[in-house]
């Protein structure tokens, strides 16, 4: 045990913070590549992985903030800030008229959640145990919600169809009443995750002894603390993501890329790199109720609560944006969410099923490479 805890040095910061930490440097070199004019394809470059660490540095502190204020608030805070960063790229990108991506990054953040992170948490957690179990009854409540997310997405897709061209302020009203929908049932899957039905997610907070050592070796912060450097990782998320979509037309035609493809995977890993790696992470030390709950939920997160906000903010902007999907995007929610049912049906997990669930990702996003603009 001890051996497994000195992993951390005295700051708290393991090797895999290390590297993480590392990509900081890309946040000055962005900058120093945007005031030489560097080419678009550098600075779309640059600033992806400037993003990454301080995804990371957003989560961090949101969670030493939600120690300190509680069960029920510490949960709006996490849905609030575990996906600001996509929030932050979409909002930004939407701003610039970039509807068709930010509809695609949608995609691909459910998609990425559900099947990539998933998928590697299942198959990491197990190599290192033959037989990894979750609470059934929760994971049936994180499917179900999906399949409302999926319910979402399609409707709108088959309205489309049906009433054909010229119908383009009907089928506004319709995604954002849809989107209303769709935001109530999220503040309601709060009300029951955290309030009437918590002891379900017993297994979430649940620690074990090695979770406690990591937890004593890491300094507490202070509330001061853990706001600055929220507000502080914001602020410079909202900078580089200002210089990524500036730069992401050009690059996207330079490196013969589709809206649709780099919203749906390349938009996705940067937004959820730090989810990626605490998903694997906490399923290597056998806890796939929160590794379950951090992959799933954060797709929930997307489906039901920045999908509505992306619909509401569009009209603000003037680029009102709607819920109507490619059929290729809204047969991969749909293909994901079975997935993920048959996964998690029985409340336990070996590393063939992450396999399984990586499979289905790869074939995804070979399907979306090779769509046409």
């Amino acid at each position: 045990m001890t051996s497994k805890a000195s992993s951390t040095n005295a700051h708290g910061w393991s090797k895999g913070d290390w590297i993480l930490n590392s990509l900081l440097l890309f946040i000055p070199i962005t900058l120093a590549l945007k005031l030489a004019g560097a080419s678009p394809v550098a600075i779309f470059a640059s600033s992806c992985l400037g993003i990454i660490p301080l995804a990371g540095w957003m989560g961090r502190s949101t969670e030493h903030l939600a120690d300190g204020v509680g069960a029920g608030l510490g949960g709006l805070l996490n849905a609030t800030f575990g996906n600001a960063t996509e929030m932050i790229i979409a909002l930004l990108a939407l701003r610039e008229g970039l509807a068709d991506m930010v509809k695609a990054s949608i995609t691909g953040s459910i998609l990425g959640n559900s099947l990539l992170v998933l998928g590697a948490a299942i198959f990491a957690g197990g190599t290192r145990y033959a037989r990894q179990t979750f609470n059934r009854t929760a994971a049936g409540m994180a499917s179900t919600l999906l399949a409302l997310s999926a319910i979402g997405l399609v409707v709108p897709a088959i309205f489309h169809r049906l009433v054909g061209a010229g119908q383009a302020d009907r089928e506004r009203e319709l995604s954002t009443e849809i989107a209303v929908v769709l935001f109530a049932s999220y503040l309601l899957s709060l009300w029951f995750s955290l309030r009437t039905h918590r002891h379900l997610y017993d297994g979430v907070v649940e620690e074990n002894p090695l979770m406690a050592a990591e937890k004593r070796v890491h300094a507490s912060w202070s509330r001061k603390k853990s706001l600055a450097v929220l507000i502080g990782s914001t602020l410079l998320v909202i900078l580089l993501s200002e210089m990524l979509v500036g730069s992401m037309e050009h690059s996207i035609e330079a490196l013969g890329l589709t809206p649709v493809f780099v919203g749906v995977i390349l938009v996705a890993i940067i937004g959820n790199a730090a989810e990626h790696s605490t998903a694997i992470l906490v399923a290597m030390k056998n806890r796939m109720d929160l590794a379950l709950h951090i992959a799933v939920g954060s797709s929930i997160q997307i489906a039901l609560f920045v999908a509505p906000v992306l619909v509401f903010a569009g009209r603000l902007f003037g680029w009102p944006m709607d819920l109507i999907f490619t059929p290729l995007e809204v047969l991969s929610v749909v293909v994901s969410v079975g997935a993920v049912a048959l996964v998690s049906g029985d409340g336990e997990s070996h590393w063939m099923e992450g396999v399984q669930l990586l499979a289905v990702y790869i074939i995804l996003a070979f399907a979306f490479y090779y769509l046409p603009a």
